[in-house]
């Protein structure tokens, strides 16, 4: 009679309990899958939605009540499997159609190029070069931006050798052969000498990584908006000669001289770059590229590389050639990132958007670290060093030589992160930095998106982006996932998971009927 009548598609036995215990009764779906329909008919089929669950037999009398009755509230896994009829009757649905151009790889590279025409803000500020390699002419983009980061890294690499030793960064990359790497879609390859060539190249590989940086920095100080930037990497450099060169003196531990003059160059062009080139400090030296399917996740089909010829052959679908090329993303991989106890992680931060007009977001104030299964070591690009997802590390065990203090499950609150930071003397680092800038990446990557997402009047989404951390504690946005997993892999998740089921329940239900009652973690960061 109060029209308390929902429906559930997916594992979320939290949502079930909280409903029930709200009053409402379930309308029950099929077992086997079939799309919902408002009319089934039969005696199988009612049978199939009917049929005792382990609820209760109060339960089962009352869903069988309403087996014909259209829900007032639906949470579903997909929308694609309810019937679009039905589907445009119910009231409040926990999805948006259309969201590609939000939750998908390729949708929020493309979004967010265009972010400039939205909003003052440059992307890459928040995050890391992304490219979808299908489109001919952001390969060449790509292509370009490779040369670049090629010629930037060797002037780093240039400062940072001392005869033959790297000075304050890593051993040159090595072969995966024998570190477990087998199958874990790392791409490297081996060192002949961990001394590097005897002889050093020659100066004039300095001069043209120097020459190439300076023709960028021309065409950045009069870049705007409205025209294409010319490429700088027009040059009679031979390029093809130049990165087999520069792989040399980065992945083989090649050695560089400079004269006095040159070394003079290298840091006043890179003071210089940094004024210009957000991510230059994140970015790196060794121009590690991470290759990403564009509508997978779980960290399905990701690679990350270190030549430029393995990410176009990869691309063209060398090792995969059932994935057309348009499905391709290639991201700058970030090289300089923060890590706790040497391990690399991400953040799993949850967010609600409950209007598209005006665009309302609320944010979620607990969110949860997910650890990689070894020591991070951009020497070898194995999946267990360098994929946070925990559909992936669950395949590997922990390395004997992790740090005895990582929790055993690979996850922390970021209650536990704020203490970490408080005892490494970062203490103001989460409220003043990280957070700042992860609900600043997500309203940006909704402003651009939000022309292209299917907002629909009375629903709601709930979203997990994941954001890696740089070693200055900026945040960098990875990716957004629309239906973020609500099962449990630790005592961390079982806990926070529960919890932002039941407090999304109490904002978009609870709250139309008592705006002043408890929405628990969230916070409304935006309402235009």
């Amino acid at each position: 009679q109060e029209g308390k009548i929902f429906a559930v598609q997916g594992p979320y036995p939290v949502i079930r309990r909280l409903l029930r215990a709200r009053g409402w009764v379930e309308r029950k779906l099929p077992h086997d899958g079939r799309q919902l329909k408002q009319q089934l008919g039969g005696q199988e089929q009612r049978r199939l939605e009917t049929e005792p669950r382990g609820d209760g037999a109060e339960q089962g009398e009352a869903s069988y009540l309403v087996r014909d009755q259209v829900p007032n509230f639906l949470w579903t896994i997909r929308l694609g499997t309810i019937d679009q009829e039905l589907l445009r009757k119910i009231k409040v649905v926990n999805r948006y159609p259309w969201v590609h151009a939000l939750s998908t790889k390729e949708g929020l590279c493309l979004s967010l190029q265009n972010l400039p025409w939205f909003e003052q803000a440059d992307p890459n500020t928040f995050f890391p070069r992304c490219y979808r390699l299908g489109i001919m002419e952001e390969q060449d983009a790509f292509v370009e931006d490779f040369r670049l980061t090629a010629a930037r890294s060797l002037v780093k690499l240039a400062l940072g050798k001392a005869g033959d030793k790297l000075v304050g960064m890593e051993q040159p990359l090595k072969s995966n052969k024998g570190s477990g790497g087998a199958g874990t879609g790392a791409m490297s390859h081996p060192v002949p000498s961990a001394e590097g060539p005897e002889f050093p190249l020659s100066p004039k590989l300095v001069e043209e990584a120097l020459e190439v940086c300076e023709q960028h920095l021309g065409v950045l100080g009069h870049q705007d908006i409205d025209r294409k930037t010319p490429s700088p990497c027009r040059t009679c450099i031979d390029w093809d000669r130049f990165l087999q060169d520069y792989y040399r003196v980065a992945h083989e531990g090649a050695k560089l001289v400079l004269s006095a003059a040159q070394r003079e160059r290298c840091q006043g062009l890179l003071q210089r770059l940094a004024e210009q080139l957000p991510q230059l400090s994140m970015e790196g030296n060794l121009n590690i590229w991470i290759l990403k399917p564009s509508a997978k996740s779980r960290g399905r089909g990701i690679v990350c590389a270190t030549r430029l010829e393995d990410v176009l052959q990869l691309a063209q679908g060398g090792r995969t050639p059932s994935a057309r090329v348009c499905e391709w993303v290639v991201q700058k991989y970030v090289e300089r990132l923060l890590t706790i106890f040497g391990t690399k992680f991400d953040i799993r931060q949850w967010f609600v958007v409950t209007d598209g007009n005006p665009l309302t977001v609320w944010f979620y104030r607990d969110c949860y670290l997910r650890f990689c299964s070894r020591p991070f070591s951009l020497r070898h690009l194995e999946h267990s060093r360098h994929l946070c997802n925990v559909s992936v590390q669950k395949q590997y065990r922990t390395s004997p030589h992790q740090d005895p203090r990582m929790p055993p499950d690979r996850v922390w609150s970021s209650k536990q992160f704020q203490a970490h930071l408080a005892r490494v003397g970062q203490a103001e680092a989460w409220h003043q930095v990280m957070v700042p800038g992860m609900k600043a990446a997500i309203l940006n990557s909704l402003r651009c998106a939000q022309d292209h997402v299917g907002f629909r009047r009375g629903s709601f989404e709930l979203y997990g982006a994941d954001f890696l951390i740089g070693e200055d504690c900026q945040p960098w946005l990875l990716e957004i996932n629309s239906c973020p997993t609500m099962s449990p892999s630790s005592t961390v998740t079982r806990r926070l998971c529960a919890n932002v089921q039941r407090d999304t329940l109490r904002l978009v239900l609870d709250r139309k009927d008592n705006p002043s009652c408890s929405i628990g973690a969230f916070e409304l960061i935006y309402k235009g």
